[in-house]
């Protein structure tokens, strides 16, 4: 007789062949299974001790498994190692199942989709990204789950691809799809894979048609045009394979996107690589230093994760239209004049839960009652806030104050529905408030009451049958039972009928005491299904106000943002900087601000005085160790701060509506895409000399060490001439 599958295995397999390119997570009970090779790859990574299962074939299937309490953990660490994760749930109760119990894939766990807060950094979004890249022309998009943001863009510029690095180096995605056409670019997809988790997708997402209906389907929308998108084929095309790959490993999970932001990088400030990694935005210059010396985590005085990530996005994205900034500084303005208003603030948003991250949690059926009491403790704190803003003026305060909504129903519903001393985890009730539902509150009174049943049983017992040591017991297995020692049995009464024999005592039920079983237990069973029925009910009233809720996360986000630039600055002493568009950049007594908080010995400021004159361009000497280089670093960082819409560390400053920050500083090999140190070097000046206009600021340090020294001197001397040409360029530029 032929060797056959059992059925189970046979659903397993079919489902494994859907998703060939993932780890199943097959839920048996209170585990989920992996059998074949995804057991050996999984035993591998977590540890796990590799069993056996007879599977219907002539050996035993190699299994290993994981127990569904703490499957977040164990995701996590296989997601970090580059792992897919299919999750394939049981969709009906075993109890009740006839045969096999349905089960099916809900949802398959990506680097770029997870949304689970173990698995998330509060103060950074979690990017997956598409990129259609063409000739010439690339589009990409990317979107955070876990909050719902989706964007896209495109570039049509000679050297898209440059381009497409920096906002990559801004974003950090963690998951990247792209179509063929990337694959076919050598220097270009070995740069991505050796910095990103990189993969292909399929080429028939891509197709502008099928992805503008994929979106217009998702939004339902009959035309893209309310998001700008009918002009912009290559972004809509990034976008809409995106979507699919969405809708493909998250189901119906989505619910939470309701828009989709077209970016103009005409907006704000373009920062390539170089730039960014000089300065020390986000991250520090070495490998493995401490990111408490970096820009961002200098402001970072948010008290939300929404505000923090926004921050970041604030940095990494600086304004670039002088009417835009002084929005941003006239709100700090206000809040840095007002101390006690300002720890008001602060206070209430400490105790702020992140609704943005909520909403995924909510379209992900994850949301458990200790959110909900979050969320009201969130919502209640909204008045609050309202008020403390309304004797402000500044337009960005103002607009805070008349949007931002307290959701009266919301918090109402919440406060009404879940017990204040709700569980965290909710398999066995106690969730669902007294006074809520009559229901609940009369199952809940059997169920208080059966003790009291029980122990007046018990006693009743006793009297009746002279045994002093009688007692009642429970077990899964037998329910509700009398237990009699041995030396008791003859005095049983006649009507105790025998369950179960021990060592040392027998165990009888009575038709009393299986009649108050059904009573107790049924009441229990049936109010446990009751609170996850409501419970489902008050999700689906928070799923239909998500919408709101990001609405209400991004004014809140934005005012964590102000309320933290006027408490570094008042901490600092730093200024409120004026802006120009006349190309005049004059500090009095900058300081930079990362490595003034490093110093205990204080810091010695520095003026600086840049124009479109004869202060155009400032060659900068001296030793080793002189500071040159913070110098230059001080300058970029001061006139970036003004542009995110902070204060900045001066006495004075007046800063110039820039259109990008240049940096040169040092260089080392980039071997992973086969570069020398005289190549990235060149590279960069490349970049600079191409793209810089006399808009620009350029920070220029160490060029031509690459090479001898006849031929460096010769370099720099060129690059000098170039800069100081107003015809040619005219950029602004520290050169040391």
């Amino acid at each position: 007789m032929p060797y056959q599958l059992t059925p189970m295995m046979r659903h397993y397999m079919e489902l494994k062949e859907k998703y060939p390119d993932c780890l199943l997570f097959y839920r048996l009970g209170d585990f989920y299974e992996m059998f074949f090779e995804d057991a050996e790859k999984a035993s591998k990574t977590l540890d796990l001790v590799l069993t056996g299962r007879d599977c219907g074939l002539e050996k035993r299937a190699p299994m290993c498994g994981v127990p569904h309490h703490s499957v977040d953990n164990y995701i996590a660490r296989l997601v970090d190692q580059g792992f897919k994760v299919a999750i394939c749930e049981q969709l009906e109760d075993a109890s009740q199942a006839k045969g096999l119990v349905e089960r099916d894939v809900i949802r398959v766990i990506t680097p770029g989709t997870v949304i689970e807060d173990k698995m998330l950094t509060g103060s950074e979004s979690n990017y997956i990204a598409a990129i259609r890249y063409g000739d010439d022309q690339v589009g990409l998009s990317y979107a955070d789950v876990s909050t719902g943001a989706f964007f896209t863009m495109e570039f049509f510029e000679k050297g898209a691809h440059i381009s497409l690095l920096d906002e990559l180096a801004r974003i950090r995605p963690r998951e990247i799809l792209a179509n063929e056409a990337l694959f076919l670019q050598p220097f270009l997809s070995k740069r991505l894979t050796s910095q990103y988790y990189l993969e292909p997708f399929s080429a028939q997402a891509f197709l502008p048609e099928r992805a503008k209906n994929r979106l217009m389907r998702h939004f339902g929308v009959a035309s893209l045009d309310c998001f700008g998108l009918e002009k912009s084929p290559i972004a809509l095309s990034a976008a809409g394979a995106l979507m699919q790959y969405l809708e493909d490993t998250q189901k119906n999970a989505l619910s939470h996107i309701h828009k989709i932001t077209l970016l103009n990088r005409s907006g704000y400030m373009q920062l390539d690589v170089a730039t960014r990694r000089n300065l020390e935005l986000t991250q520090p210059l070495r490998q493995g230093g401490n990111k408490k010396f970096t820009l961002v985590s200098l402001l970072d005085q948010t008290k939300t994760s929404m505000g923090a990530r926004r921050l970041r996005d604030w940095i990494e994205r600086p304004l670039i239209h002088k009417d835009a900034i002084e929005y941003r500084l006239n709100g700090v303005e206000e809040l840095f004049a007002n101390l006690p208003v300002r720890q008001q603030i602060r206070e209430l948003l400490s105790g702020m839960y992140d609704i943005e991250r909520l909403s995924s949690k909510i379209v992900y059926g994850s949301i458990h009652a200790k959110d909900c009491l979050a969320l009201k403790d969130t919502l209640a704190a909204i008045p609050d806030i309202v008020s403390l803003l309304s004797g402000f003026s500044s337009p960005a305060l103002v607009q805070i104050q008349k949007f931002l909504d307290p959701m009266e129903d919301i918090k109402n519903l919440l406060e009404a529905s879940i017990h204040p001393d709700a569980p965290a985890n909710m398999k066995d009730g106690g969730y669902i408030r007294t006074g809520f539902h009559p229901e609940v509150d009369e199952l809940r009174n059997i169920a208080d009451s059966s003790m009291q049943w029980l122990k007046e049983l018990e006693e009743l017992e006793r009297e009746k049958s002279g045994i002093a040591k009688l007692k009642v017991g429970y077990n899964r297995v037998f329910g509700y039972y009398f237990e009699v020692t041995k030396s008791n049995l003859s005095n049983v009464p006649y009507y105790f009928e025998r369950r179960q024999t021990l060592t040392n005592a027998e165990r009888f039920i009575t038709p009393e005491l299986k009649n108050l079983e059904g009573k107790i237990l049924g009441a229990a069973d049936r109010l446990l299904a009751l609170e996850a029925q409501l419970f489902e009910e008050i999700r689906n009233r928070l799923l239909a106000v998500t919408k709101r809720l990001q609405e209400n996360a991004a004014y809140l986000s934005e005012l964590d943002n102000y309320q933290s630039f006027a408490e570094i600055a008042a901490a600092n002493r730093y200024v409120k900087p004026q802006l120009n568009t006349a190309g005049r950049i004059n500090i009095v007594n900058g300081r930079h601000p990362v490595i003034e908080q490093a110093q205990k010995n204080g810091f010695i400021p520095n003026d600086t005085l840049l124009d479109q004159k004869d202060n155009r361009l400032l060659i900068i000497t001296g030793p080793n160790m002189a500071g040159k280089s913070t110098y230059m670093r001080q300058t970029a960082l001061i006139a970036l701060m003004a542009h995110i819409g902070s204060f900045v560390p001066a006495d004075e400053a007046d800063i110039s509506i820039l259109d990008r920050i240049f940096t040169r500083i040092g260089a080392s090999d980039d071997l992973s895409a086969g570069q020398s140190t005289f190549m990235v070097e060149m590279s960069e000046m490349a970049n600079i000399l191409h793209n810089a206009t006399d808009q620009s600021l350029l920070i220029i340090d160490e060029i031509g060490r690459g090479t001898s020294t006849f031929d460096g001197l010769s370099i720099a001397w060129s690059v000098l001439e170039f800069l100081a040409d107003q015809n040619r360029c005219g950029a602004k530029t520290l050169f040391a």
